[in-house]
């Protein structure tokens, strides 16, 4: 869920699960319409729905189609964040109550609501996995209502993990991937130079890209990850070891 364009975290996880001869289909935004219909073209994935997670009813109905389709799925990839520009940048204690609101119910409970109907369609031993960022421990200039959601999202990925482990043996994950050069990204204030930072001071000097993240996603969606659950999974570099600067990096 959430395949934006050809940058998205969501792209590259499909592109990896498709390279493993999984079956997938993708939702995406309303906006993002005829990026989605040539996505899928192109990449010979199964189907591509539009969803505007701000709707439950729409999530629902999203379901109902993904069944309709395949009957039973095996996993469940989430990749949807949103918070409006002011609310990411500046202060985080000048966020509008509806501007938290919005960010909570795109960035995190889209997840929750989303959980709940794909595992009712969801095999035994099925993997659900979901996307989070360092900000949600730490933080992150301009970073603010977003970092709140996804902490949130987060401690939703421990609580649906024992809900669904109970019922169904369902593993849910989080992946928390260092910064990526997306849409979404575009709205963080001097993003280009947290891309630098993190570069110059992770352990393998590098920035994380959205294959690495897609082939976790291929990791945490397979049986080779039978006993994994309830976690937040790194994949940016290392980056989330590090206290202070590397003393060989670069000045930035």
């Amino acid at each position: 869920m959430g395949v934006a364009n050809k940058m998205s975290i969501a792209y590259g996880a499909l592109n990896c699960l498709l390279d493993q001869g999984a079956e997938v289909g993708f939702s995406y935004h309303p906006l993002a319409a005829k990026r989605a219909e040539k996505i899928q073209s192109e990449s010979g994935s199964s189907f591509a729905i539009e969803c505007d997670v701000e709707d439950p009813k729409n999530i629902e109905r999203f379901f109902q189609q993904v069944e309709a389709q395949f009957g039973k799925i095996d996993f469940l990839v989430h990749s949807i964040a949103f918070a409006n520009t002011e609310d990411i940048n500046g202060n985080y204690y000048d966020v509008p109550k509806d501007g938290f609101l919005k960010a909570m119910n795109i960035s995190c409970f889209s997840f929750t609501s989303a959980a709940k109907y794909a595992s009712k369609i969801m095999n035994e031993n099925g993997s659900m996995v979901t996307m989070s960022y360092y900000g949600a421990e730490k933080y992150i200039p301009n970073y603010n209502v977003m970092g709140v959601a996804k902490g949130a999202l987060e401690t939703s990925v421990r609580y649906l993990a024992n809900d669904l482990g109970v019922e169904k043996s369902i593993k849910v994950n989080c992946i928390s991937a260092g910064p990526i050069r997306t849409l979404a990204a575009s709205a963080i204030s001097d993003f280009k130079k947290l891309l630098d930072w993190h570069e110059n001071n992770s352990p393998i000097r590098r920035n994380t890209t959205i294959t690495e993240v897609g082939n976790n996603v291929v990791f945490l969606a397979s049986d080779l990850s039978s006993g994994v659950t309830g976690q937040v999974i790194y994949v940016d570099s290392g980056y989330h070891t590090i206290g202070v600067k590397g003393k060989d990096s670069d000045s930035i």
